[in-house]
This record gives structure tokens, C-alpha cells and sequence, in this order.
């Protein structure tokens, strides 16, 4: 490695520019905007002959399933230098024994990376199942970028590193590249694979520990229209990750996913469309024994096969009792808060509405000094859950628990009760509390316009659009990527980006990545200098790209299971039951009587047009 900083990095920015995209799976890198401690979905970017200046990995993975590239990844972590090196001597001369073509680099930690480009790609599947192989034959190799077809990457020869220095190539370029463009024939494939028989046979009997999936819901049916698929298949469909105790083989996974995506109420183009735009890639990863003019017949063909077995489950098994329906009610409605609202409010009338776009001036004046602090972001989101709240329920009186507003802002329940507190101790702030919850009623939150704020709004205009608090997209995108996009969604024309940083409150520095970011996530484009969003772009399947939906899914339930026990402890003490009383040397027990929010309707289930009970009930 060159001790002058400029030919290191100009020898990087040629390794990159030759090497990446040819050992890269599909033109897609990963950025690590922590200094290479992660590399989040958030973080991907089209692949670019320019050198990153943070580290980054490439997908391995294609859009269609299959592999191009072979990476071993021979970690300092699962040994020291000299085990690491030990193995790479021992694969080389492997390698060299098969006639087989390699690239290898090395990074400044002493870990090492060798690839084995391929002239014919291979399955997802049978490329981690010959990964695994090689990791039971030398222990240093990590399998993990080959362990999942939708987050599975590797930094390549010239990516900068995160202790500092780049991945520098252990051979000399001209026969890197020479590999990587002749690449290595499939009889030369078979012929690894061939020596590597007993360790794929150990891998292939390999069981994992049984997974707690309910599987009833593949076999009962649905009462109002489609929904959502249990977590533990949508994570199949998106990892390509299957559990060898319950499915044999990569046919069976992808047909019980065919299966659950029926009893769902999908549609095929639904499947389609997920598969289309990689947000389930390893659902691809199952057809990539196919052409690409034979996978349409096939996932068709499969499809009806799972139609024909779900029927016959319904047939054999009955319709789904009374008990166990869900009670599907139409977002248009105004939701069930815990009490209602107090009987001054008159939810739902012309006044009522009109003093809500009052509210969200003097909130927007109230923001003003907000700016300039992290926990100033999150104490905006708060209040736009809160008006988000309000205009759901047309009423300036909330009864909404943290739990719920936890949901639609993106942090822990104990921040937003923090935060709560904090705005109904100010004098100027745009809310107050009401009244004190008990039992399983929530506190009750008053909208409210101070005396100034209705001054300073005086000459302000209602402005169009809708007041959204943290939207499932940006849990993955960021807070600042949300307030960005805000910014420009209310906006009438283009902005510059001196005006964006203006109106959003946002510094110059956060600004311009966010906006790096929504450009990257096809959001925004900017034409002459000005930035506007891209409306064919969808959030919604973004969310579903980042897997932010699933993750909110199963925090529902576990709210869901909270809000059960504090109910059965509150039957208890109504009931006269007798309760164990303490010594007097022991601690209360206050972490087991923390009350969970009693709600009905939660933020996250407004801005996905569900009921609580609705998702609760189909994630679990």
C-alpha cells in the first residue's frame, strides 16, 4: 500500500472504476454514512464509475435472483491475520488447482476478500450454499454477504475503509480486470462445486431451530379484502432466507408464500409488482432457475396451483369464526379515540375544522423556535402527530396514548411522554393538558392558539396540503429526508436549495444530504437549479422496499399484548383480588405496572388507512 495519500487514493479510484461494477450483482452500491459500522438499505445508491468518499459495498445479488460474483469475505474477526492469510493460501492454490480465475484484495485491518466471477450466473440459493460450504472448510470466511439476496454486499477493490485506507487489490490490476472480464466457465463452477460435495451435503441437512409462525391464516378466509401477509412470509419473500426443518427446497418456500399471498386476498400483479421493483428479492432468488421467458410461466403456473390449495384449505377447514373476524372499517371515518371527546369540542363541525387550520399556523409559528436542535426535529414531529391526530378525529381534543403517538413519530413511548410534558409545561405552547388519564383512558390534550401566535398568524394565509407526522417511508429515509421532502411537497413552485434550508429549518450540511437521499429514492429532481418532487414515485412502496412497514407491524403487536396485561391487571383489582403485598426492604415493582395506552386507534394505522385490530390481528 502506497504511503502517499494521493496515490493511494488515485490507485482506489482506479480499482473502483475497473472492478465494481463487474463483480457487482446489479449497478446498485450501499453508502455507510457511520463511518462503515452499516450499510442500510436507506444508504443505496445507483452504482457510479466515481469513487465514494464514505465506504461502500455493492450488491451482490441481481434483480433477478442470481449471482454473478462469488465473494468470500476472510475476516479478522473469526481468526487473527495469520489464520486469515493460512486460508486465502489454502483457497489460491484450490482455486489454481480447478483452472478457476480470482480477484483478490486485501483491506488495512488484514482481512481479505477473494472473488470468483462467473460467466454464467448462478441461483441465490446455490451461491450461498456453496459459501456456507467453503465457511465449514475455512472458519475465518464470513458468509453473511451471500446470506440475503435483498441486504447481501461487499465492499470491492478500492472502497474506502472505515478505520481509514481502501480495499487495495493484492495483484496487479491488468489481472484483476483480466478475471474479472474472461470470468470462469460453468464447467469450471461444477468443478468446485464438485470438490466442495461433503460440506454441501452438511449444509444441506442443516436445520434451523423451528420459527413460532402462525400458519392458520393460510387456511381461513378473509372477511373484507386483501391484507397483509404474516411478518414470517414477508420476511421469506424479502431475504430468500427459509427455515430447511419446514420447506426442502427453494420451491416449497416460494410456494408457501404463493399460498399465504392467496389467502390474502392478492392479486398476481400484486406478487408481480413486488418482485418487479426488488422489494421481494429473495422471492426472485426462488425462479432463478429460470429464463427470463420461462419465470412468467412459472410463478404463473405456481400461482394456480396455490389458488387450487387454498381453496381446498377453505373447503376442508370452514370459514373463519365470528370471534376471530376482523372488524375492517373504512379510513374515510372519523376513528374511535378511548373516551371521545369532550363534549365542548363538537367534533366533526365547520368551526371545529376551521379552528384546527388556525392551530397549524400557530404551530408553524411555534416551530420558529424549535430550529437548530435534534430534539427540536422530534418535538415538531410530536406536534404534527398531534394536528394529525386532531384533523383525523375533527376535534381539537386528543385522548391519544404515547404509545400511539410513538408510532407516528418514530421514537421510544418514553421520549414522546418526555416530550409531552415538556410542551404542556410552556406558556406559549400550542397545546395543554386537559385531564389526567386513569385506568385505560388517556390523557386528554387540548389544542390551543396563543394570544401571539394568533397575532403573528394574523396575516398568513391557510396553506393547502396535509399535516403528516413521521410517514413509515422516512423511518427509513430519515427525519431530515422527511422534513426536506415536506418542504417541497407544500411548495407551490420549484425551490432552490437556499430556500429549502430556509423554510425547512434545516442546516446547510443536512439539507444537502437529504436531498442527496430523495434524489437517489427517485423523490425529488432538479431542473436549473430548483428542486421538485417526482409524482410517480410512491412512499408507500419505499416503505415496503425498506421493510419499515413489517417492523411496524410487529411493534403494533407488542403494544397490542401490553395494552392486554394492563387491562387484566386492572379486572384484578376491581375484582377485590387480593393482592401480594411487599416486605418492606423490597423495591417497587414499577417496570411491571408501567399502564400501556389504551387506544383504539393508533397514528401509524390514520396514515396507513387500517384499524388497529385490523393490522394487529393480520401481523401476528
Amino acid at each position: 500500500m502506497s504511503r502517499n495519500p494521493t496515490i493511494a487514493k488515485e490507485a482506489a479510484q482506479t480499482a473502483w472504476r475497473a472492478l465494481a461494477t463487474l463483480i457487482a450483482g446489479q449497478p446498485r452500491v450501499r453508502l455507510s454514512k457511520d463511518g462503515g459500522k452499516s450499510y442500510p438499505t436507506a444508504g443505496e445508491r445507483r452504482l457510479q464509475n466515481t469513487l465514494p468518499t464514505v465506504p461502500a459495498a455493492v450488491r451482490l445479488c441481481g434483480t433477478d435472483g442470481t449471482v454473478a460474483t462469488i465473494a468470500l469475505d476472510f475476516d479478522v474477526s473469526n481468526g487473527d491475520t495469520s489464520k486469515v492469510n493460512t486460508d486465502v493460501t489454502a483457497v489460491q492454490r484450490w482455486l489454481t488447482r480447478h483452472g478457476a480465475l480470482w480477484i483478490e484484495d486485501c483491506s488495512p485491518t488484514g482481512g481479505r476478500h477473494v472473488y470468483i466471477p462467473l460467466t454464467k450466473r448462478v441461483g441465490f440459493t446455490e451461491a450461498r450454499h456453496f459459501v456456507e460450504a467453503m465457511s465449514l472448510r475455512h472458519t475465518s470466511i464470513d458468509p453473511g454477504p451471500h446470506r440475503s439476496a435483498d441486504v447481501g454486499c461487499i465492499r470491492t477493490p478500492g472502497s474506502p475503509h472505515k478505520r481509514g485506507g481502501y480495499q487495495v487489490l493484492t495483484m496487479s490490476l491488468s489481472d484483476a480486470y483480466a478475471a474479472a472480464i474472461i470470468r470462469n466457465a460453468p464447467t469450471i463452477w461444477e468443478a468446485l462445486r464438485g470438490s466442495l460435495k461433503e460440506e454441501l451435503a452438511v449444509v444441506t441437512q442443516q436445520r434451523n431451530a423451528p420459527q413460532a409462525l402462525i400458519e392458520d391464516t393460510e387456511y381461513l378466509p378473509l372477511s373484507n379484502g386483501p391484507r397483509n401477509l404474516p411478518s414470517g412470509k414477508n420476511r421469506l419473500a424479502r431475504t430468500g432466507l427459509y427455515n430447511t426443518g419446514t420447506y426442502d427446497s427453494p420451491s416449497e418456500a416460494r410456494q408457501a408464500v404463493l399460498a399465504s399471498a392467496v389467502a390474502a386476498g392478492w392479486e398476481l400483479t400484486d406478487v408481480q409488482r413486488l418482485m418487479h421493483n426488488n422489494t421481494w428479492a429473495g422471492m426472485t432468488s426462488f425462479y432463478s432457475r429460470y429464463t427470463s421467458q420461462q419465470r412468467s410461466a412459472a410463478l404463473r403456473r405456481d400461482w394456480m396451483k396455490a389458488v387450487s390449495y387454498v381453496a381446498e384449505c377453505r373447503k376442508k377447514h370452514g370459514r373463519l369464526p365470528a370471534h376471530q373476524k376482523s372488524d375492517h372499517k373504512s379510513y374515510t371515518s372519523l376513528p374511535n379515540t378511548q373516551g371521545g371527546p369532550a363534549p365542548l369540542a363538537q367534533p366533526g363541525s365547520a368551526d371545529e375544522y376551521r379552528f384546527l387550520k388556525d392551530w397549524n399556523l400557530a404551530r408553524e409559528t411555534y416551530e420558529l423556535k424549535l430550529r437548530g436542535t435534534r430534539e427540536g426535529l422530534t418535538l415538531r414531529l410530536l406536534l404534527r402527530a398531534l394536528g394529525e391526530a386532531a384533523a383525523k378525529a375533527g376535534s381539537r381534543f386528543i385522548e391519544f396514548g404515547v404509545r400511539s403517538l410513538a408510532l407516528a413519530v418514530g421514537v421510544h413511548h418514553t421520549t414522546v411522554a418526555r416530550l409531552l410534558r415538556r410542551l404542556t409545561n410552556s406558556k406559549d405552547a400550542p397545546i395543554r393538558l386537559a385531564a389526567e388519564g386513569r385506568g385505560t383512558r388517556g390523557d386528554l390534550y387540548e389544542l390551543q392558539t396563543p394570544d401571539h401566535s394568533t397575532r403573528a398568524q394574523e396575516n398568513r394565509k391557510w396553506r393547502k396540503g396535509h399535516t403528516h407526522a413521521l410517514r413509515p417511508a422516512f423511518r427509513g429515509l430519515g427525519v431530515t429526508a422527511a422534513f426536506t421532502y415536506e418542504t417541497i411537497e407544500l411548495s407551490d413552485v420549484p425551490l432552490s436549495t437556499s430556500q429549502i434550508i430556509q423554510a425547512s429549518g434545516l442546516s446547510p450540511a443536512a439539507t444537502a444530504s437529504a436531498l442527496e437521499t430523495l434524489a437517489a429514492w427517485n423523490l425529488v429532481q432538479k431542473i436549473d437549479g430548483h428542486w421538485s418532487l417526482i409524482g410517480a414515485t410512491s412512499l408507500k412502496a419505499i416503505a415496503e422496499y425498506l421493510g419499515v412497514l413489517e417492523e411496524l407491524f410487529v411493534q403494533l403487536a407488542r403494544y397490542r399484548v401490553e395494552r392486554l396485561q394492563w387491562r387484566n391487571w386492572l379486572d384484578n383489582r376491581q375484582a377485590g383480588k387480593t393482592l401480594e403485598l411487599l416486605e418492606p426492604d423490597e423495591p417497587y415493582p414499577f417496570w411491571d405496572r408501567e399502564a400501556p395506552d389504551d387506544n383504539g386507534y393508533t397514528l401509524t394505522d390514520l396514515f396507513l388507512g387500517r384499524t388497529t385490530k385490523q393490522i394487529v390481528d393480520r401481523s401476528a
